[in-house]
């Protein structure tokens, strides 16, 4: 584990008990799943990783489009294969294999995750089966030194 591996989730744990709020982005006040995210890799880096327009709790049913894994290819480039998931990565999913992906959380220990999960707050969830074959991509933060 790298450094980076390290301090991505000690951020992550931070932002445990945050409550869930749409479109969200402070910890202790309220974030949903992309505002974990988002609020991690800005106290990594420094900025916002880019600008994310308003959107709906059922974004990826209306649009058809894979926004998801398009920010994450964008942000973060080729996807880390499952088998080389490790402590500190991005993990997106999708609920079912024909819908675009719609949850994102930080892989933080051998078959556990932290996430916003809806109608609660920021959590640490086990990554049971159904959760496991619900991941559609892995992504590593980039060493800040190579920021």
């Amino acid at each position: 584990m790298s450094v980076t591996d390290e301090k991505v989730v000690r951020l992550a744990e931070q932002w445990i008990g945050t409550p869930y709020r749409h479109q969200g982005a402070t910890l202790g006040i309220g974030c949903d799943c992309i505002g974990l995210i988002r609020g991690v890799w800005r106290a990594l880096y420094g900025t916002e990783p880019e600008v994310v327009p308003p959107y709906a709790a059922d974004w990826a049913e209306r649009s058809g489009d894979d926004r998801l894994l398009a920010a994450g290819l964008r942000l973060f480039g080729q996807p880390v294969p499952l088998a080389e998931m490790a402590p500190g990565d991005v993990l997106l999913f999708r609920w079912r294999p024909d819908c675009a992906a719609k949850h994102a959380g930080i892989f933080c220990r051998p078959d556990h995750f932290i996430h916003a999960y809806e109608q609660a707050a920021v959590t640490r969830s086990v990554l049971v089966p159904s959760w496991r074959r619900r991941i559609a991509a892995v992504h590593r933060f980039r060493d800040e030194r190579n920021g």
